[in-house]
C-alpha cells in the first residue's frame, strides 16, 4: 500500500513545535523548503500497485534521510540515529515537532533504494539538480563538462611471495604425489605456516 497522504498537523498539546525554537535560516531547514516534495511523492506513487497492506513510510522522510545520507557519507544505521539527535534534521524531513524515537528501521532504507530503482534515484538526482541551478550553486557550464573519477582501486591479488599461495603449492603437491603413489616421508601438513591476511 502507498503512504498515507500528508495531513498537515495541528498543535500537541505536549508537542515540541520544532520551527518555533531553531533558525529558520539554517541551510537544512531553506533546502528543505524548496525542494519539490511533492514531485517525490508522485514518482513513489508509480511504485505502488497494490491498495492494501500497512501504509508505507513517508516519501520526504525517505528522500530527505537519503540525501542526509549522501551529503554526511553516513550508513543506514548512522543516518538513522543521527536524525533523532538532530532538529535541524527533522524539520528537512518535514517533522514539526521534536521525534526521541527513530523514525524508521535503518533495513527500511536498503528496501526503499531497491523499490525507487535506478530510474527513481535518477528522478531525485535531477530534482537536486533543478535545485542548485535555481538557486544559483550550478552554472551552465558545469552541464557542459563531465568530470569522472577514475581512481584505481587495489585489487585482491595474491603475490608469488604471500605464504598462503606458498602453503597451497604444497598441499596441490603432497595430493599430486599421493595420487601417483609416492610415499612421502614428511608432508608438513601439521607444521603452521604464517599465512599473511
Amino acid at each position: 500500500m502507498g503512504p498515507k497522504p500528508s495531513q498537515p498537523q495541528t498543535g500537541e498539546l505536549f508537542g515540541y513545535p520544532l520551527r518555533d525554537h531553531l533558525n529558520l535560516k539554517h541551510p537544512l531547514i531553506l533546502l528543505g523548503d524548496r525542494i519539490q516534495w511533492e514531485r517525490i511523492d508522485e514518482l513513489v506513487a508509480d511504485q505502488f500497485k497494490s491498495r492494501t497492506g500497512r501504509p508505507a513510510t513517508s516519501p520526504r522522510l525517505i528522500a530527505g534521510l537519503l540525501y542526509l545520507q549522501h551529503a554526511f557519507d553516513l550508513s543506514d544505521e548512522e543516518v538513522v540515529a543521527t536524525w533523532v539527535e538532530n532538529p535541524y534534521w527533522q524539520v528537512f524531513t518535514g517533522e514539526i515537532y521534536l521525534q526521541t524515537r527513530p523514525p524508521i528501521d535503518p533495513s527500511s532504507l536498503t528496501r526503499w533504494r531497491k523499490r525507487l530503482g535506478e530510474a527513481g534515484v535518477e528522478e531525485m538526482l535531477s530534482l537536486t539538480l533543478v535545485l542548485a541551478q535555481e538557486l544559483g550553486m550550478l552554472k551552465e557550464s558545469s552541464f557542459k563538462t563531465v568530470i569522472v573519477d577514475t581512481t584505481v582501486m587495489p585489487k585482491a591479488i595474491a603475490h608469488p611471495t604471500d605464504s598462503r599461495l606458498l602453503e597451497r603449492t604444497r598441499q596441490h603437491l603432497v595430493k599430486a604425489a599421493r595420487a601417483c603413489g609416492l610415499k612421502l616421508r614428511q608432508s608438513y601438513s601439521r607444521v603452521e605456516v604464517y599465512c599473511q591476511p
